[in-house]
């Protein structure tokens, strides 16, 4: 196994009681805040107006940055670092989805920066020199945004979604209460879950030795999706579901399970280009992808990866090691369709072929290759995206 080091210095408040050390909190670092939301989910909970009156108990300035939305576009992160820049902001405070955390923490970096915020994802990689404190609310257990250092942002004029990490991004502090996830719609639900699964998974399958604990560590999380994900949907204000879910959603992406692991994440990369193009929630196609990619990775090499999967993740047995990690993707797919009610094909969204070679190009990246669990050209990313059709 490879060596690692291990660094999250993001400090969690969980639970229903830790609003009133916000104010606090944010006042050590200044007295100036971005408070950037989304579409207004939060005021409806009550979320906006909670966070409202512990600014002002603690004598904060604040500037307001809303209607951020799903798959986010660099132009809020422009709108975000102006607004910063222009009145000496001390602080980022994000509340709402993994849309809203992730502009949160680019609009720190951008504020920070002399160049355009697109650079920062372009061929020129502008590197993150310095980036402003960002604390995160999560209402949705589903990015983990709120407890790790990547951030999602799209750009509608080149159709492009870029991922990318920077360790100056981790927020200083996330605080999670599971209420604020029960207003979560029973798609997002749904939606969330997925996303959580496809994080662990695509770290679990991988061709790296690694700590055995680590895997038992992916396998319990998984297990926990699956166990709490259709209690939530059946019990929206089920609070300890929601507890599971949201704590989960932050420990799956939190670089916790990574140790030693080195592989690029080939079903984000995928699903990047069908919510670029076609807007669609993320979640929803990595759902749609993934039992897909799992088949086509499927071989022998790879084989006891999938049995150990099938069996500690769904408890699966049987003799024949083959039959055991095909009826694991079974499995796979009837949570996904089935328990969580999510559409298991890309053309029930509407989406054709017309754009599935230029989306692969983008997808494996300059390198021609997409170096994960299966290496992959853009021929095989284009015969994934057909199978899923």
């Amino acid at each position: 196994m490879n060596d690692f080091v291990y660094d999250i210095p993001t400090k969690v408040f969980f639970g229903r009681d830790q609003l009133e050390k916000l104010g606090p909190l944010l006042r050590s670092y200044g007295t100036k805040v971005l408070f950037v939301t989304g579409k207004g989910s939060i005021r409806r909970m009550g979320l906006y107006d909670a966070i409202v009156n512990e600014m002002e108990k603690n004598g904060l300035t604040w500037y307001e940055l809303t209607g951020i939305n799903p798959n986010p576009d660099v132009v809020f992160v422009r709108e975000g670092a102006k607004i910063c820049r222009e009145n000496g902001v001390d602080i980022i405070l994000a509340a709402g989805g993994g849309s809203v955390m992730d502009t949160g923490k680019w609009i720190a970096a951008a504020a920070k920066a002399d160049h355009d915020a697109w650079d920062f994802f372009s061929e020129k990689k502008a590197p993150v020199l310095d980036a402003l404190p960002v604390v995160t609310i999560p209402t949705a257990a589903a990015t983990g945004s709120e407890m790790d250092c990547d951030g999602v942002i799209s750009n509608a004029e080149t159709k492009d979604k870029v991922s990318r990490a920077d360790q100056k991004l981790y927020p200083v502090a996330a605080f999670e209460n599971p209420e604020w996830t029960s207003t979560c719609s029973a798609f997002q639900t749904a939606a969330g879950s997925a996303d959580i699964l496809s994080h662990i998974m695509e770290v679990y399958f991988n061709i790296n030795e690694d700590l055995e604990m680590l895997d038992s560590f992916m396998e319990g999380m998984m297990r926990n999706v699956i166990k709490y994900a259709p209690i939530a949907l059946a019990e929206p204000g089920n609070y300890k579901a929601r507890a599971e879910l949201l704590y989960t959603s932050s420990w799956a992406i939190n670089g916790s399970i990574n140790g030693g692991k080195n592989q690029r994440w080939t079903c984000h990369s995928i699903e990047h280009q069908l919510s670029a193009y076609y807007d669609i929630t993320h979640g929803l196609g990595l759902a749609i992808i993934t039992p897909h990619w799992m088949r086509y990775c499927l071989n022998e090499e790879r084989l006891p990866k999938y049995v150990q999967f099938a069996k500690n993740v769904f408890g699966i047995e049987g003799d024949d090691d083959m039959d055991i990690a095909n009826k694991g993707i079974a499995a796979t797919e009837e949570f996904f369709f089935e328990t969580l009610g999510l559409d298991r094909t890309l053309s029930a969204l509407g989406i054709g072929t017309e754009h599935f070679e230029e989306m692969a190009v983008k997808a494996v990246g300059p390198t021609g290759v997409l170096s994960g669990f299966r290496p992959l050209t853009p021929q095989d990313v284009v015969k994934l995206y057909e199978m899923s059709l």
